[in-house]
């Protein structure tokens, strides 16, 4: 085979080579690797016995590789190496390689070529005829590089230390072919990983990696990880260790709750971690709190446990994955934030960061650092772009399984609803009424149920209106007290209650309780009536009366209320707290 060129561009081997009509890449045919320079140096000896265009080059990944090149173009590398390959005079595993991995060359080796041997001085004296030369027997050709085989490669994995075995089930996993323990141990799982991954190379998937294959899965791995920067963090402020992809991410700033990692050379990328003291109220907090971020899209999983919580959020933007977990009084986690169109490439950074992220020593994020000392939990995520419903408002809980009565206004031209921040959906609506049932995607127990009053009702009665009247600022309702006017709408409408009390349009949906903490009505959004001007005082329920067979009709079952007695404005309240739920709409 005859060497494409004679020289290269030696700074790390990423120069140009003029073919004759343009510069264009140098590219090699790599035939083998070795883990120690010695037996590359010993294998590039045989192999040059055979090829004059051998090249051994130390690699990025801590192998040494022999290969043949360098070619003037890919095109003529590829045809070379698919016409030995049919000869059988190289690995069937070999690959195209463009030297980006390539270091320092070890071989041809100083003084490998033997110097000519220098011809000796004439003889003055010597007068008489030279003897011919006596026949030079002709060279044997250079016995053939042995090929190696499955028994080699089989005998060659066996020498591994445990730490490469590991090193190469990490490289599997990386590539999304392995998803057991690293443990160093190739077992059946990890034999399948191989057998998929040779496949995938369209190589034979033997399961037993060859010492070209083990070069080529390691060497791409350390690509594609000095590509993302992936290295090992540590945070002493949040007592947080963790891998991150420092090629796309830089420190920012501290902002209790949260460590901030800022997109680097517009990936688009960022980090937040999270460490804070707190107990279970406090992880629940979190988790209502996150959801409400710009960078946490309402689309994707959700899931809440006693010590932990995952949130997964995309839209055709952005994607994102939140995690923190609750341990020995600490909340600590992390979010990825990405573009959403760098899917494939963050599903392997997520995959790295889960695998170290690890709590360091007893200590969370100072609440204070960075901040001034007078602080609102409110002001610890300026820097982040909350999201806002369009609209939210107040429902009632009809069942045990967390079905909710709401007012029916606006609901229909919502891309998304929510539920207490969890996804839901419009079971029924009832346009006539006003009224509709949301029923969560997951189903959740609800704390308590409401009960109507199916006894009749008279003007003057005191009620309260039991609704989220600051859904944003407050995470539980408000009670507003006042009174029943009249058994009829603003236009005389039966199936309506007028009421003498102020509300706010986050009370729409809400119950209307009377004395005995029952339900008597559903409070309706405020008329739009842009030519008039209602008094502050003025409010409109559906009654309970009405509501009940149209419910049951529907295949919910209100339950009917028992009690009698007038109850304390505490245990209003307490009831008000368990049956209501929070209502929001998203575009």
């Amino acid at each position: 085979m005859r060497r494409a060129v004679s020289t290269v561009v030696a700074a790390g081997l990423t120069g140009m080579i003029w073919t004759g009509l343009a510069w264009a890449e140098p590219t090699w045919v790599q035939i083998e690797a070795r883990p120690q320079r010695a037996q590359a140096e010993e294998r590039a000896r045989d192999w040059a016995g055979q090829f004059p265009d051998v090249s051994g080059y130390a690699m990025t990944t801590g192998w040494y590789a022999i290969a043949l090149g360098p070619f003037a173009t890919a095109e003529e590398a590829d045809a070379q190496m698919r016409a030995l390959k049919r000869e059988g005079k190289i690995p069937p595993d070999s690959y195209l390689a463009d030297g980006k991995r390539f270091g320092a060359a070890f071989w041809p080796a100083e003084g490998a070529a033997a110097e000519p041997a220098a011809e000796p001085a004439a003889d003055p004296a010597a007068e008489a005829p030279a003897e011919p030369p006596a026949p030079v027997a002709e060279a044997e050709p250079a016995p053939e590089a042995a090929v190696e085989t499955l028994a080699d490669s089989r005998r060659l994995e066996a020498a591994l230390p445990r730490e490469t075995r590991m090193e190469i089930q990490s490289a599997l996993q990386w590539q999304g072919f392995y998803a057991s323990a690293i443990d160093g141990a190739f077992g059946r799982g990890t034999r399948a990983s191989i057998a998929a991954w040779q496949e995938a190379q369209g190589a034979e998937p033997t399961g037993v990696l060859s010492s070209a294959q083990q070069a080529a899965l390691l060497e791409a791995v350390a690509a594609d990880r000095a590509a993302l920067g992936l290295a090992p963090v540590e945070e002493p402020e949040a007592g947080i260790a963790i891998e991150l992809p420092l090629g796309l991410v830089e420190f920012d700033h501290y902002d209790p709750p949260f460590v901030h990692y800022r997109a680097k050379d517009g990936s688009g990328v960022s980090v937040l971690l999270i460490s804070e003291p707190g107990d279970e109220n406090a992880l629940f907090g979190l988790y209502d709190v996150m959801q409400t971020l710009e960078i946490v899209p309402v689309e994707g999983e959700r899931e809440r446990g006693r010590s932990a919580f995952r949130l997964t959020g995309q839209n055709d933007k952005i994607h994102s994955h939140t995690e923190a977990a609750l341990s020995g009084g600490l909340i600590k986690g992390f979010t990825l934030v990405y573009p959403a169109a760098d899917e494939a490439r963050m599903a392997r950074v997520l995959a790295a960061m889960q695998a170290s992220f690890k709590p360091m020593g007893t200590k969370a994020l100072d609440p204070t650092l960075g901040k001034p000392l007078a602080v609102n939990r409110a002001d610890l995520l300026s820097g982040l772009d909350k999201r806002h419903p369009e609209f939210a408002r107040t429902g009632v809980y009809l069942a045990a399984k967390g079905d909710v009565l709401t007012a029916a206004a606006g609901l229909d031209a919502c891309a998304r609803v929510t539920l207490e921040d969890q996804p839901a959906k419009i079971s029924f609506l009832d346009a006539g009424l006003g009224v509709a049932v949301i029923t969560p995607e997951n189903p959740t127990a609800a704390p308590a149920v409401a009960r109507f009053q199916t006894a009749e009702l008279g003007a003057g009665l005191e009620i309260a209106v039991a609704g989220f009247s600051y859904p944003e600022a407050l995470s539980a309702p408000v009670l507003s007290f006042g009174t029943l006017s009249d058994l009829s709408g603003l236009a005389g409408e039966a199936a309506q209650a007028r009421l003498a009390v102020r509300t706010l349009p986050g009370d729409a949906g809400g119950a209307v309780i009377d004395p005995t903490g029952a339900v008597m009505g559903m409070l309706l959004p405020a008329a739009a009536t842009p030519d008039k001007r209602l008094p502050e005082d003025l409010a409109v329920a559906v009654q309970a009366r009405a509501l009940a067979p149209v419910l049951t009709a529907a295949g919910f079952a209100p339950e009917a209320a028992t009690e009698t007695r007038a109850l304390p404005a505490e245990d209003l309240s307490d009831i008000a707290q368990k049956i209501s739920a929070r209502v929001a709409c998203w575009n």
